[in-house]
């Protein structure tokens, strides 16, 4: 099956439905399909061939949506790229890529100029720059005859953020993408009723996936060019959005907003969050002021993204409320289609105590086939029995839900003793007073690494580090509690929207060296 049969489904039930809401524009999914179709005529028209590499550098937009089915229609791979991303990352990516063609917001006008002084490379403006996105639609109007793919033809490019050094291109097969989309409708019950939020980024797939799900059950969605705590209240309110999948940093950051009471979010029927970890305390807070289910998500760039879901089985529906928090904060259960085991450094399967600490490793239809050009990492990525070793530490609990602890490069070794960073930072949202926090490890001489948190107090209120170590001392063992407690205006974030614990390490480094 191909991502373009989903479109062109859609079209044939629902041709006169609001497909898409972007700001003013509202397109019905006939239009949207016959954008689309112009799209992929003039990039074939231009040479692009089944299995051509197309960038975008794009926010949330109508464009964005048309480009991941045209590209899909023609055959072609498309290669979101991280807004963020510095002209000597972008380079590095779209060299690597070997892409021909790149979509490109007109706002990214300086970016992209320096871009094209260092790659040959054909540039189809979005807004107000020629060549305009809209003139190649108007012009290239008509029926296509999309592409012959099979189940294994690269669809997607998605270059992860590099955090552990070279970014690495991650392929996602029509087999991957369509076969994540059908669970999902499953798993998530979605429906020609549902409305989309695309708040969290395209270009990533923590959003991106409900491109193909939503789309396939004729469901409508909702642009928010990116990502403001208010701005994101509103779109839910204007646009009578009934889901959306979030980063933590995100929710956090609005259901502390001033001004949240003031939003009716009443069309809610549920809050997905995925992309980090989420303290329970910031998941009791999303359902009070949502008002609406919520399901912790966990995934990968590399498995179309979703592993887990924390969706409660029917008989801990029936549990009291402060109960059922203790599962919905969980990463979860496996995601339908998705085999996943918990193993030790043995090879062998944790026991289900919620205590021993293994690495999760999965496999299934929704794992990517490999990274572009790079064979050996793909090798290395792999068990010799065909598991993804995917580097995050978790337990699992007698009823099959799994519990991240922490990323294997993140936990802090301390005197001999593991500490799990997310165990320090759920204790540290436990404060009233705290925004956000990060927790990472540093050099130390003498413990090999020590503890060290960074704190952003929610605005107006008064915090000490004073105050968050005397919290710590009172829930913490002793070498789990941070030397030192950074209180900042904000914390480095990638691209999607995550923190970037990196940054933080060597910003330390940097103050003390």
């Amino acid at each position: 099956m191909s991502i373009w049969h989903l479109l062109q489904r859609a079209t044939a039930l629902y041709p006169d439905a609001i497909g898409v809401i972007d700001g003013d524009l509202r397109l019905r999914y006939r239009e949207v399909t016959a954008r689309s179709a112009a799209l992929a005529r003039f990039l074939r028209a231009r040479g692009v061939e089944p299995g051509g590499r197309v960038s975008i550098l794009e926010l949330n937009s109508h464009p964005f949506l048309e480009a991941y089915f045209a590209c899909a229609g023609l055959g072609a791979i498309l290669n979101p790229l991280n807004t963020r991303l510095s002209v000597r990352e972008v380079v590095a990516i779209l060299r690597d890529a070997g892409a021909a063609w790149l979509l490109a917001n007109a706002r990214f006008a300086p970016l992209v100029d320096e871009v094209l002084q260092a790659l040959p490379l054909q540039v189809l403006w979005i807004g107000d720059r020629e060549p305009s996105y809209e003139d190649a639609v108007a012009a290239s109007r008509g029926r296509l005859s999309p592409a012959p793919v099979t189940d294994k033809s690269v669809a997607q490019l998605y270059y992860t953020s590099g955090t552990t050094g070279r970014p690495k291109g991650v392929m996602l097969t029509h087999g991957n993408v369509c076969t994540h989309a059908l669970a999902a409708v499953a798993e998530l019950q979605l429906s020609d009723a549902d409305v989309w939020g695309h708040i969290a980024p395209m270009f990533h797939l923590a959003d991106a996936w409900a491109t193909f799900a939503v789309t396939w059950v004729g469901g409508r969605h909702v642009m928010m060019p990116s990502f403001e705590a208010e701005g994101a209240l509103e779109t839910i309110q204007r646009g009578r959005v009934t889901i959306s999948n979030l980063i933590p940093t995100m929710l956090n950051l609005m259901v502390k907003h001033p001004r949240v009471g003031e939003y009716d979010l009443a069309s809610l029927r549920t809050i997905l969050s995925g992309g980090a970890p989420i303290a329970p305390d910031v998941v009791r807070r999303v359902m009070q002021v949502f008002g609406c289910d919520y399901v912790q998500t966990y995934g990968m760039t590399e498995t179309s993204p979703y592993l887990t879901l924390s969706a409660l089985k029917r008989e801990l529906r029936a549990l009291p409320a402060e109960q059922q928090l203790r599962f919905r904060a969980r990463t979860g259960r496996p995601f339908l289609g998705v085999e996943l085991r918990v193993v030790d450094e043995g090879g062998r399967l944790v026991a289900d105590d919620d205590e021993q600490v293994g690495e999760i490793q999965v496999r299934g239809p929704t794992v990517t086939p490999g990274y572009w050009n790079l064979p050996d990492a793909t090798r290395e990525a792999f068990t010799d029995d065909g598991w993804l070793r995917t580097g995050d530490l978790a337990v699992v609990d007698a009823e099959g839900y799994v519990n991240i602890v922490d990323r294997r490069k993140d936990m802090i070794i301390c005197g001999g003793e593991n500490v799990y960073s997310i165990e320090v930072e759920n204790v540290l949202y436990e404060h009233p007073a705290v925004l956000e926090a990060a927790v990472y490890g540093v050099p130390d001489e003498v413990w090999g690494e020590r503890v060290c948190a960074a704190v952003v107090p929610r605005e107006g209120e008064l915090l000490t580090e004073a105050d968050l170590l005397e919290l710590c001392r009172r829930r913490l063992a002793r070498f789990k509690v941070p030397r030192v407690v950074e209180l900042c205006e904000s914390l480095p974030r990638t691209g999607s929207g995550k923190i970037q614990k990196g940054a933080l390490k060597a910003r330390h480094k940097k103050q003390e060296g």
